[in-house]
């Protein structure tokens, strides 16, 4: 049943992003700044009712804003060399090899 709800929030908030961009292009932008994903794991985590575990799972989060915005600088520039595609998939390259070294170098 966990799985079920988690997979219809995650379908909701698409469908959403999907809408907002048929008005305009910044709301698709700042939607995915959701902490949907964050949610669902901070809930996962804080079934188990362990603190440390919880606090150790929101500081690996916030670990992840640098990668994030190395994506998002990677798109930025990306799109006037690349097709979209392309781009999104630099982005995602780069932002891979930034979170692999934020968590070997900061653990």
């Amino acid at each position: 049943m966990d799985i079920l709800w988690k997979s219809l929030l995650g379908g909701a908030m698409t469908a959403v992003i999907a809408l907002a961009a048929k008005r305009g292009n910044t709301l698709p932008g700042i939607l995915p700044l959701f902490p949907l994903f964050g949610f669902i794991s901070l809930m996962i985590i804080g079934a188990k009712d362990d603190i440390d575990a919880f606090r150790e799972t929101c500081l690996a989060s916030a670990k992840t804003l640098p990668a994030y915005l190395a994506f998002v600088t990677a798109c930025y520039v990306g799109i006037g060399v690349f097709t979209a595609t392309l781009t999104v998939l630099l982005g995602i390259l780069v932002w891979a090899i930034a979170a692999s070294t934020i968590f070997k170098y900061f653990q």
